[in-house]
């Protein structure tokens, strides 16, 4: 594959699953990504955990426009750190950047689109994961020319620079924690 690279399998997801289903209310209690004119977002509900500034984001005019992510009162009532962690000493990450979950209902979809050009995805050192929470099926994510199906429990890692799109034909919720995190060389 050219643009999805499947990192792990059987990663355990049932704390933070449970978690969510428990707090019911972090969805969406900051929409700012997903409800911007043109967002391919639009469809998605979202729990930031570390994510740009939304003050800065309004003042830039652009949901992209702080390159220096900041923590959001999620992160600290969620227990996301111990796979996150997990994975940043097993791809050799020394820092976090963005980290949010993401939930696509059934028959929901994200328009193809291609993430901002500017230093924050050109950085070479950054690399986008997704540890999927809840995968059934049907919920498949293209990028260029392919398509792959991200079940639970797997963690991929793709070019965000490319076009991708996303749709959730199967018959539940698609729900991801997304992780930007910087490499070190080698």
């Amino acid at each position: 594959m050219r643009y999805f690279q499947p990192i792990a399998t059987g990663v355990d997801t049932l704390a933070l699953l449970l978690a969510l289903y428990r707090r019911p209310e972090l969805w969406n209690a900051e929409r700012f990504r997903t409800s911007y004119p043109g967002t391919p977002h639009g469809q998605v509900d979202d729990i930031l955990l570390r994510y740009s500034d939304p003050g800065t984001c309004e003042q830039a005019g652009r949901v992209m426009g702080d390159e220096r992510p900041v923590w959001h009162p999620a992160a600290a009532l969620l227990p996301w750190q111990a796979p996150v962690l997990d994975l940043m000493h097993r791809v050799r990450a020394y820092r976090l950047d963005r980290c949010l979950v993401t939930r696509l209902r059934p028959g929901g979809r994200i328009a193809r689109h291609a993430d901002d050009v500017g230093p924050y995805v050109n950085d070479r050192d950054r690399q986008r994961f997704h540890l999927v929470l809840q995968g059934l099926p049907g919920s498949l994510y293209h990028c260029g020319d392919e398509t792959v199906q991200m079940l639970t429990g797997e963690v991929w890692t793709f070019d965000a620079r490319a076009e991708h799109a996303v749709e959730n034909n199967s018959a539940d919720d698609r729900i991801h924690l997304i992780a930007d995190l910087c490499l070190l060389p080698g």
